[in-house]
This record gives structure tokens, sequence and C-alpha cells, in this order.
């Protein structure tokens, strides 16, 4: 298992077990906490598709070329 996968499965472990302790009356994370989280990821994964799904670097730049000559573009 690689490491973005363990990531993934201890991220899902950790909401489960939260949501497990919100349903019986625990309280673990506070709102003001779980809604900075959000943003800030939000934030960066926006910032992260804009860079991923246009041509700003100079890889891209040249794989865009690349499309443009074959018409693909």
């Amino acid at each position: 298992m690689d490491n973005a996968s363990l990531a993934r499965y201890i991220v899902l472990i950790i909401a489960v077990v939260n949501s497990v302790l919100n349903l019986v009356g625990y309280q673990t994370i506070s709102d003001d906490l779980t809604n900075d989280l959000v943003a800030v990821a939000s934030g960066v994964y926006f910032l992260y598709a804009a860079w991923k799904n246009n041509y700003l670097s100079e890889k891209g730049q040249a794989q865009k070329r690349v499309l443009e000559r074959h018409d693909l573009k």
C-alpha cells in the first residue's frame, strides 16, 4: 500500500470515529476548527486544481504546443 492510500484510510478512520462520537453526544472537534480546516483545505485544493488544469508551467506550455500541433486543442 502506498503512502497516499494509507493516508486516505487513516483520514477515513478518523472521520468515522469522529462521526460515531458525535452521534453518541461527544463533541470531539469544535465547529470553528472544522470550518477553518475546511476553508484552508478548499483553498489549497482550488489552487492545486487551477494549477493542474491550466498550462501555467513550462512543461504545461510544451504540452499545449504538442496538442495544438496535432489539432487536439
